[in-house]
């Protein structure tokens, strides 16, 4: 497969799941500041499958081809810059395992996080975004 394939598969990957990054904690704030038992279970399902159903495949997909870059091209690990982005993509890949954590909380009603929590925690992928982004088109270092 060709660096330039593997890359637009990548980038395909990352724009379905960062679609889940930023969907995700959004259904948290209304499931927080729901009451009723109806509602509460609708977002627990729609919580659940955009997890597993979107965002786990795309982030599989995204590092599957990520991976296959670097195999490519073996010499961009010694670029600071992308160094620094795979740190980055690190700590977004632990605040999609701990959007799952949330998803586990809230499908045993016990989560204990108000909606304003929720509208904060939603704005964690936004800047690391646009860090990573500006890391792999700027190439600064």
């Amino acid at each position: 497969m060709s660096f330039l394939l593997l890359k637009g598969l990548h980038i395909i990957a990352v724009i379905c799941w960062f679609a889940g990054l930023f969907y995700l904690p959004r259904l948290f704030v209304y499931h927080a500041m729901s009451e009723d038992p109806i509602s509460k279970e609708r977002f627990k399902i729609m919580e659940r499958k955009l997890y597993r159903g979107i965002m786990m495949p795309s982030l599989l997909l995204t590092i599957i081809f990520g991976v296959g870059m670097i195999i490519k091209n073996p010499g961009y690990l010694n670029s600071g810059w992308l160094q620094l982005k795979l740190v980055l993509v690190s700590v977004l890949i632990a605040y999609h395992f701990v959007c799952g954590i949330f998803i586990k909380l809230f499908s045993k009603d016990a989560n204990t996080r108000s909606h304003i929590f929720y509208r904060w925690f939603n704005e964690v992928p936004v800047l690391l975004l646009i860090v990573i982004v500006l890391l792999a088109v700027i190439k600064p270092f």
